[in-house]
Order: C-alpha cells, then structure tokens, then sequence
C-alpha cells in the first residue's frame, strides 16, 4: 500500500454508527446454495462536521454530516457550518453519534470509517417506517372483523370500545382507527453478509424498516458482539 493510501486511511474516523441510504431488497445463495433474502444498503459519505466536549456544550458526541447535495440547495447556515468544520462538500442532513472512547477533535472534517462494520458483524438498523396514512383497525392491526355476508351491517369496524357508567370513559391506548406507519423504528442484530467500499454498497440479512432510497441509521448491536 502507498504513502497515499495509509495517510487516506488514518484519515477516517472509526465511530460506532453511521448513515447509509436503502436500495431495496433481493436475495443471494449462501455456500450451501440456500437461498438468503439482503437488504441493499447503499454506502453514501459520512463526515464529521462537528466535535461536541463537556467545555463547549455539556456532552461529548461527534457530529455526522450525510446527504450531499447540489450547493444551491443547501441552507446557507448549513453551509457556514461545514465550511467551519473544513468541508468542502454540500451535505444536507446532520445527525449526532456518541463515542465510547475518548473525544479527538482532531478527526474534524474527516469521513468515518467503515472498518469495524465487516461481515458478519451484527448491528442495529434505525429507520422511518413507510406511511400507510389513515387505516382501520383490521389494517393497522389485525382485527378479524365481523361476517362478510348474510345481511350483516358489522365487517371491517372495531366494534365495542367502552364499558359501562364506571368508568364511563374509553381507556387510553385503546386501538382504534388512526395514522398508521411513518414511526421511527430500530431492529436489532441484524447480520452483515457483505460489505463492499469499492462499489459502495453493503447487504444486510434480512429487512430494515422504510420505503427505498429512504436513510437508515446503522449502528453496532448492543445485545451482541
């Protein structure tokens, strides 16, 4: 490896998560030839755009820049921000990672690494699940419903929700129709099949919560090693 490379690889942060962007669903065949249903996780550029300390705002976190974007549609503030942190990229969307060690600021500016994130590694997918919109009951959760024929007027409602004079009032949490999806959702120990940096993309067996293309946030398991 060149003089080059090992200065490009000191320069990445290696951080317990970081953000990726998710590119559907498909399947491979494992050594056995069975049949493994991935997620396609594509590999988008993370970068420290700000080193939070306990002097400076009470905490110690690292913050991440991701989304880049054409210049013109980023907020000016946003831009200040990153040219303060020496970036040179227009990134749209900031998120913060907590650190288990000891906060650098040398690592200002720079990309996280995605060393410790190799295969068969578990980890933990943060996503925003699809919207449904307004749903039923028996959509958002199951419910069997009434007969479908014979004259009755009972099919798809909830039925009764309520007791008598005491306590006179529907308990909260009680399901009932309402917005359904569109929740922030995390699944865990899931397990890393591939990661490939030199085509950007990384497969996770199993699925992750959102719609393609929507970004999920992809950090170490914290039930298993």
């Amino acid at each position: 490896m060149s003089e080059e490379n090992n200065v490009a690889e000191a320069a990445k942060a290696n951080l317990s998560a970081f953000y990726a962007q998710k590119a559907g669903m498909t399947r491979i065949f494992d050594s056995n030839g069975n049949s493994v249903p991935v997620t396609v996780l594509k590999l988008i550029p993370n970068v420290i755009s700000q080193v939070k300390t306990v002097e400076n705002d009470g905490y110690e976190a690292y913050q991440i820049a991701y989304q880049e974007k054409r210049e013109k549609l980023v907020s000016k503030p946003k831009k200040g921000h990153l040219k303060k942190a020496g970036v040179d990229k227009a990134f749209n969307r900031m998120a913060e990672v907590k650190s288990g060690n000891a906060i650098d600021a040398a690592l200002l500016g720079q990309e996280v690494n995605l060393e410790n994130f190799g295969a068969d590694t578990y980890i933990d997918v943060t996503g925003t699940t699809k919207g449904k919109g307004f749903q039923g009951v028996q959509k958002r959760y199951g419910f069997r419903g009434g007969p479908a024929s014979h004259g009755s007027h009972f099919h798809r409602r909830p039925g009764s929700i309520g007791n008598r004079a005491t306590p006179g009032r529907v308990f909260a949490g009680k399901k009932m129709p309402g917005h359904m999806g569109d929740k922030t959702r995390t699944v865990q120990n899931l397990k890393i099949v591939e990661l490939n940096t030199e085509q950007g993309y990384m497969l996770v067996k199993g699925s992750v919560p959102g719609s393609k293309n929507g970004f999920v946030r992809v950090s170490k398991s914290i039930k298993k090693a």
